[in-house]
C-alpha cells in the first residue's frame, strides 16, 4: 500500500465522522491540525520506509529469509483487522485518550524495532506498531473532523491529506539514506521525533472529551476477524513459500487457509447476528454497489501493494541500487497522485464514478505490463519510470472517485463506518498481496527477475478485474459522493 495514496483514501473518514456544522471544539485549531498531521504521518512514513529496508533486514537475518514478508504483514494484519474497532473505541473512551495511547504504543514499538536482537522480536514489535496505528489513525481523523466546520474543515482535511502525501514521498528517500548511512535499524527511529511531537501537542492542545458511544465494543467480531486474517495470511505465506521450493503445498498449509476462510465466515455470521451493535453493520451491503466498490478496492490496492513491496527489493537486490536510490525511484507515484488526484476527483463529480473507475484500473494494468520491461539491461528512465508513471496516473484517476463512490453508495448514517471499512479493505488487499509475495523475497538473480515478472502479470490481471467490477457494478453516469 502506498502511504501517499492512503491519505486520500482515508480523507472521507474525517468528513463522515465530523458534525455537519459545528463550531470548532478547540481553542487551538492550528495545534490540533498539527497534532493530527504528526500522528497520522507515523503510519504513512513507516509503511513507506519499511519496503525499502527489507533487503537490508534480510541480510541481517539470512537464516529466516522465508519469514521476511511478515515484517510487512505483521504490521498490516492488526491495522486491517482493528481499524474499525479502533474508531469505535475512540468514540467510547474519548478520542484524545485513544490518540495518546496509540501514539505512545507506536513510539515504544518503533524503538523496540530498532533494538530488536532477532527476527522474532522484530515481528512482535511490528505487530505492536500495527495495533498502535489502528488506534491513532481513526481517532486522529475523528479529532480533525470534529475540530473544524464548514470551509475551514475542508481546508484542514486538504492540509492533512497533502501532509500525508508528502510524508509518503519523503519517507522512502529519508529512510533509504539512513539505511545506507547507519543501517536498517535507524529507519524506525524516524518515528521517534514525530511521535514525541504528536504526544506533546496532543496532551497540551486537544480537549478532553466525554465518551459519546456507551454501547459495548464488538470484541467478538474483532477477535474473529483478526484470527481469520492471521490464519489466512499465514496459510497463503506458506503456500507461496512451499510451492516455490517444493512445487506444491501440503495438507497443513491448506488447512491453515481453510481455517482462515472459516474464521472470516464466522466473523460475518457474528456481525449479522449482532445487528446494529456490530463493528460492520450488514445494512451497508443493502446497496449492491457497496460490495462491488469494495471488491474494486481490494483488487486494486492489493495489486498496488504487491508492486510497492517487490519493486524496491528488485532494484536493490538485482540491479544494485542503494536504499536511497530505491526510495527515490518511488517518488513519481506520490508526486503524480498528489498533483492530479484532486483534478480527477472534480472530473469524476461531473462525469460520474463509472468511467474513471473503469479507465483508471485499466491504466494501472497497462503499467504493470510495462513493468515487465524492468530488467538489468534497461535504465531507470527507460524501464522503471514509464511503468511508475502509468501506474500513478491510473491510481490518480481511481483514488478520489473510489472513495467518493463508496460514500455515495450508502446513506449518511453509515458514511463513517463505510469509509473506515473501505480503508480496512484497502489495507487487507496489501496484506494478502504481501503473503503471496513471500517466496519472491527470498529469490535472487534470474529467479528473482522471473518471479517479479509473474507477479506483474498477476497484478495486471487483478487491476483488469477491478476495472471490470467497476464497469459492472456502477450504473452509467452514477455520481460519486460529495467530498
Amino acid at each position: 500500500m502506498s502511504a501517499a495514496i492512503l491519505p486520500l483514501c482515508d480523507r472521507a473518514i474525517a468528513q463522515a465522522r465530523a458534525p455537519a456544522a459545528a463550531a470548532p471544539a478547540s481553542a487551538h485549531p492550528r495545534m490540533v491540525l498539527a497534532t493530527t498531521v504528526l500522528a497520522s504521518s507515523l503510519a504513512f512514513v513507516d509503511g513507506a520506509v519499511v519496503n525499502v529496508g527489507l533487503p537490508a533486514i534480510a541480510r541481517s537475518f539470512p537464516d529466516h529469509a522465508l519469514n521476511l514478508s511478515w515484517i510487512v504483514s505483521g504490521y498490516l494484519l492488526p491495522l486491517s483487522a482493528l481499524l474499525l474497532i479502533g474508531g469505535a473505541a475512540g468514540d467510547r473512551w474519548g478520542h484524545r485518550r485513544l490518540l495518546l495511547i496509540g501514539v505512545s504504543l507506536f513510539l515504544a514499538a518503533s524503538m523496540l524495532c530498532a533494538a530488536a536482537p532477532d527476527l522474532r522480536s522484530l515481528l512482535a514489535a511490528r505487530i505492536a506498531q500495527g495495533i498502535g496505528a489502528a488506534l491513532l489513525m481513526p481517532t486522529s481523523l475523528a479529532i480533525l473532523g470534529s475540530s473544524f466546520s464548514g470551509e475551514a474543515r475542508g481546508k484542514a482535511i486538504g492540509t492533512w491529506a497533502a501532509a500525508g502525501a508528502a510524508a509518503g514521498a519523503i519517507g522512502p528517500l529519508a529512510g533509504g539514506w539512513l539505511i545506507d548511512l547507519v543501517g536498517w535499524r535507524a529507519m524506525f527511529l524516524i518515528n521517534v521525533p514525530i511521535a514525541a511531537g504528536a504526544l506533546y501537542l496532543g496532551a497540551r492542545f486537544i480537549d478532553r472529551q466525554v465518551a459519546t458511544a456507551p454501547a459495548p465494543l464488538d470484541w467478538g467480531g474483532a477477535l474473529l476477524v483478526t484470527a481469520g486474517l492471521a490464519a489466512l495470511t499465514w496459510g497463503l505465506t506458506l503456500v507461496s513459500a512451499v510451492t516455490s521450493t517444493h512445487g506444491g503445498a501440503g495438507a497443513l498449509v491448506w488447512a491453515a487457509v481453510a481455517c482462515g476462510v472459516a474464521l472470516l465466515a464466522a466473523f460475518l455470521w457474528w456481525e449479522r447476528r449482532r445487528g446494529a451493535a456490530a463493528m460492520l453493520p450488514f445494512d451497508l451491503f443493502a446497496a449492491s454497489a457497496f460490495a462491488g466498490l469494495n471488491l474494486v478496492t481490494f483488487l486494486l490496492y492489493g495489486a498496488l501493494g504487491g508492486v510497492l513491496l517487490l519493486l524496491p527489493y528488485l532494484l536493490i537486490d538485482l540491479h544494485g541500487y542503494s536504499a536511497t536510490e530505491a526510495g527515490a525511484a518511488l517518488l513519481p507515484m506520490p508526486l503524480v497522485i498528489a498533483l492530479t488526484a484532486p483534478l480527477m476527483g472534480r472530473l469524476a463529480a461531473r462525469l460520474g464514478a463509472r468511467l474513471p473507475l473503469t479507465v483508471g484500473p485499466a491504466l494501472v494494468a497497462l503499467g504493470f505490463l510495462l513493468a515487465l520491461r524492468i530488467s538489468g539491461a534497461a535504465s531507470y528512465w527507460s524501464g522503471t519510470l514509464p511503468a511508475m508513471l502509468l501506474i500513478s496516473l491510473g491510481m490518480a484517476g481511481a483514488v478520489a472517485p473510489l472513495t467518493n463512490a463508496v460514500l455515495g453508495a450508502v446513506g449518511a448514517r453509515h458514511s463513517g463506518i463505510a469509509s473506515g471499512f473501505n480503508s480496512a479493505v484497502a489495507r487487507t488487499g496489501g496484506l494478502i498481496a504481501t503473503a503471496l509475495s513471500s517466496a519472491i523475497l527470498v529469490a535472487h538473480g534470474a529467479a528473482l527477475q522471473a518471479a517479479f515478472q509473474v507477479a506483474m502479470v498477476v497484478g495486471a490481471l487483478a487491476a483488469v478485474a477491478a476495472s471490470a467490477c467497476a464497469f459492472v457494478w456502477l450504473a452509467p453516469g452514477q455520481q460519486a459522493g460529495k467530498t
